[in-house]
Parts: C-alpha cells; sequence; structure tokens
C-alpha cells in the first residue's frame, strides 16, 4: 500500500526537473504530508500532455461510473492499482491503456508492526532526488452538475527486501520509476506489455530510510511540518532491522 506521501516539493523544481509547466500553479500547496484519505489535490505528469503538470485528486473515478454516490464510493477504494491486475481489472484497464502518469513525491511513508505497536518509517531515494512513483489517472463528469474530476491512483508491486522489513504485514511498495523509464512510462505508444515489464520492485540501494516520530500518527495536529520526516529513535528492541 502507499497512502502516505510528502510532496514537499518547489513548484519551479517540479517543473525544471520533468520539463513541464503547471496548468494551474495557484492550485499547488506543498506538503509534507499528504494522506490518501484526505483527497488531497497533487501534481502529476500525464500521457497526452507530457509537458504540463496537472493537478490531480487521490483516488482514481473511472469514466465509466455514472452517480456520483457511486464515485463517491468507488474512490475510496482505487488509492492504489496493484501491478498484477492493472491490465485487466474494470477499474483500472482503461487508464492503464491510455492513461498513464507519474506521480512526484520527496518521499512515502510505511508502518512496521512490531510488538510494540506500528512503528512509522520514512522511506526517500538515496541520490536526494524525486521520487517518480507509477500512476494512473482519469476523468470523470458528473452527469448532473457537468462537474469535471481529473483523478489517480498510485500503483504497488511487491515489496524489494528493504521494504518487506518496513512494511512488513502486506509487503508492498510503490513502483518507482528511474529517469531513463519515465518519458516511456507516460508514452501513449508504449504497449500494455512493454508497460507491465517496468512494474516491478526496486532495488533497494535506491533508497533510505529511518524511523519516524508518533507525530505522523496524530490527526489532531497539523502535520505539514518537517517534524513529520525527522528522524526519531524508537526502542531499538522493537525494530526488525
Amino acid at each position: 500500500m502507499c497512502f502516505s506521501v510528502n510532496v514537499n516539493l518547489v513548484k519551479e523544481e517540479l517543473e525544471n526537473r520533468y520539463g513541464a509547466t503547471f496548468l494551474d500553479p495557484d492550485k499547488y500547496h506543498p506538503s509534507y504530508y499528504y494522506h490518501a484519505f484526505g483527497l488531497p489535490e497533487i501534481p502529476a505528469i500525464c500521457s497526452g500532455q507530457t509537458d504540463k503538470i496537472r493537478m490531480l485528486t487521490w483516488g482514481l473515478i473511472p469514466s465509466w461510473v455514472k452517480t456520483k454516490n457511486n464515485a463517491d464510493e468507488i474512490r475510496f477504494k482505487t488509492f492504489n492499482a496493484r501491478a498484477e491486475s492493472v491490465d485487466n481489472k474494470p477499474s483500472f484497464s482503461a487508464s492503464f491503456s491510455s492513461k498513464r502518469c507519474i506521480i512526484p513525491v520527496r518521499g512515502f511513508f510505511e508502518w512496521q508492526h512490531t510488538s510494540a505497536g506500528k512503528i512509522p518509517w520514512y522511506i526517500f531515494r538515496d541520490d536526494g532526488d524525486m521520487i517518480s512513483l507509477a500512476g494512473l489517472w482519469s476523468n470523470w463528469e458528473d452527469n448532473m452538475t457537468g462537474e469535471v474530476l481529473d483523478t489517480f491512483s498510485i500503483i504497488t508491486t511487491d515489496a524489494n527486501d528493504m521494504m518487506a522489513e518496513i512494511h512488513n504485514s502486506k509487503k508492498r511498495m510503490p513502483v518507482i520509476l528511474e529517469r531513463n523509464m519515465e518519458n516511456k512510462w507516460i508514452d501513449t505508444a508504449t504497449s500494455g506489455s512493454e508497460a507491465l515489464m517496468m512494474l516491478k520492485p526496486s532495488p533497494s540501494n535506491i533508497l533510505k530510510a529511518y524511523t519516524v516520530s508518533p507525530l505522523i500518527n496524530d490527526r489532531t495536529v497539523n502535520r505539514n511540518t518537517p517534524e513529520v520526516i525527522k528522524e526519531f529513535h524508537w526502542n531499538q528492541n522493537n525494530l526488525l532491522f
């Protein structure tokens, strides 16, 4: 699973990194902590318009959804798409064919299950670069109001060795695209079979991780703060590594 991310990225930094400009820069608000269940709008580079950065809402709504009630229900089930079924599951297959995207993040969070409870970890790239997460996007129009929602899902795959120790309950991780794969992923000319080959666990050695404080679990405080990604040392006897 991947439900919590750090998107504390400067607008110009994103534009320079991906060679794209924001369609609506005023909508972008960097944050150290975004959680999927808050339905945040997050920057994305999408197939079909790769020179633009658009804002997508987390929780993919397939175009075939009929009503607002159905849309509100399904979006809480589509925060992630499993790599193993992304090409044939009705919620994702159309987007996988022609609406793939990159979700840039600074890092992401996962929880390790221990005898003392769940311990939060922050994961980021060893080289300091942004993480390009493989995603899917969709347009959905409310046939009652005409409102159009652009939404996305992050694709997950089997965990690599490091992530299997951290996310030791489900043993999953988001698909991380290397730079030489980014353009191919969002190229509509890339076939489905080629795209599926990209949905593999990344090597453990491209990532670093450390534990962070209980602050991240406190819903009563503002978690958009540098403290949420600051290293915090838990009782080492409770950790798996």
